[in-house]
């Protein structure tokens, strides 16, 4: 009798590690970072001031042409600057942004977006961009170029820069 008990003992105890022993040694999926948008997150590694959030850019069908689209996130009690310097195809391009203390800023929200004038990089591909702020190292990440296809996006795409009138005023 005492046997039929500990073996019953014993097989319950091993259907319950057997069903539960894989998430023993699994992470745990909720604790993985990740970006759960079009944009990517680039990762505070160096301790900046600044954070980059859901950082994009919608770009023309021919890619000659592009906004850069994030949040940029001011936790510090100052005033900061990000500098965004694009690898783009012709060239690095490097733009600032100022972000007042304590405050988001929504490039293409409520702050115009950083026009990338000759990116050369078409929709659907990555183009390498890095991000400084403070005095850390900065972080490079490969954004995402995406097109203006979808209605939320359709907003953001650049418009051509008006071409000068040759026609001579009188």
């Amino acid at each position: 009798m005492k046997s039929r008990l500990l073996a019953s003992i014993a097989v319950c105890a091993t259907v319950i590690l057997g069903a539960t022993g894989c998430s023993m040694i699994s992470p745990q999926g909720t604790t993985i970072p990740y970006s759960p948008s079009d944009g990517i997150n680039i990762a505070d590694t160096t301790g900046a001031p600044l954070q980059v959030r859901n950082a994009l850019i919608v770009a023309t069908d021919d890619g000659t042409i592009g906004n850069l689209i994030a949040a940029v996130v001011n936790t510090t009690a100052e005033d900061q600057t990000l500098t965004v310097e694009v690898d783009a195809a012709s060239g690095k391009i490097t733009q600032t942004v100022r972000v007042a203390a304590h405050s988001v800023s929504s490039l293409g929200q409520n702050v115009d977006p950083l026009r990338l004038d000759n990116l050369g990089v078409k929709p659907g591909l990555t183009v390498p961009v890095y991000f400084q702020s403070g005095d850390a190292e900065g972080a490079l990440a490969n954004l995402p170029v995406l097109g203006g296809d979808e209605q939320y996006l359709s907003g953001l795409v650049p418009e051509p820069a008006p071409t000068p009138d040759a026609t001579p005023a009188s």
